[in-house]
């Protein structure tokens, strides 16, 4: 499968946000990761609606846009509406059965379930047949910069075996990491640190592609 590239604007200068994201457009990233946060579920806040918004005025690339908030379903409306193209929900805040409502209530998005690096894979087996695209989180959620935690790849390996999806990693890529998380069976990688704080976006960018 095609390696995916999506920048996580989390890492970004939020002063200059919109420069940053021009930036790793140009640079050659596929995707827009955004994360968003609400201090409950994640000890962290970050953005709402209002903010994809405006980013979406200045991307055309796919806004993936990863819910870590409690009750997703209650907002899942207002980040479609301000442009995302991906909605990622996690199965430890939503039931199968609300995941499988929202995915059907708005079709014309793609929507895909994550799992915490201590959430065991079965969790997320009753998702499969409904989700896109599955996020293994590979860094505890709530902060950027975190160290990749290696435990996580032989669930990608079996979660590979059992779902011919997207499988997108989050959390501690670089050139290194990517190799592994590729190796096991991932295809989109979210990369936050390792473009955003480089002094050449273009260059982390395909080291993490060639990787």
């Amino acid at each position: 499968m095609k390696v995916l590239v999506a920048a996580s604007i989390l890492s970004a200068d939020f002063a200059h946000l919109g420069k940053d994201i021009k930036k790793a457009e140009e640079a050659g990233c596929d995707l827009i990761h955004v994360d968003v946060m609400d201090g409950h579920f994640v000890p962290n806040i970050t953005i709402g609606p209002c903010v994809v918004r405006d980013i979406r005025k200045i991307t055309r690339l796919p806004l993936d846009v990863h819910l870590m908030i409690e009750k997703p379903q209650n907002y899942v409306q207002d980040f479609i509406k301000a442009g995302s193209d991906m909605i990622t929900l996690h199965a430890e805040t939503i039931s199968n059965a609300k995941f499988k409502i929202q995915k059907t209530k708005f079709s014309e998005v793609k929507f895909g379930i994550s799992l915490n690096p201590a959430t065991p894979l079965k969790k997320i087996i009753p998702y499969l047949k409904s989700a896109d695209f599955v996020l293994v989180m590979s860094v505890n959620p709530g902060f950027g910069g975190q160290q990749f935690i290696s435990s996580v790849l032989p669930k990608i390996r079996k979660l590979r075996e059992i779902f011919s999806g997207d499988i997108s990693v989050d959390g501690g890529i670089n050139d290194k990491t990517a190799k592994l998380v590729k190796d096991a069976g991932a295809n989109i990688l979210a990369c936050g640190s390792y473009i955003f704080k480089s002094k050449n976006y273009r260059q982390a960018i395909e080291r993490i592609k060639n990787a």
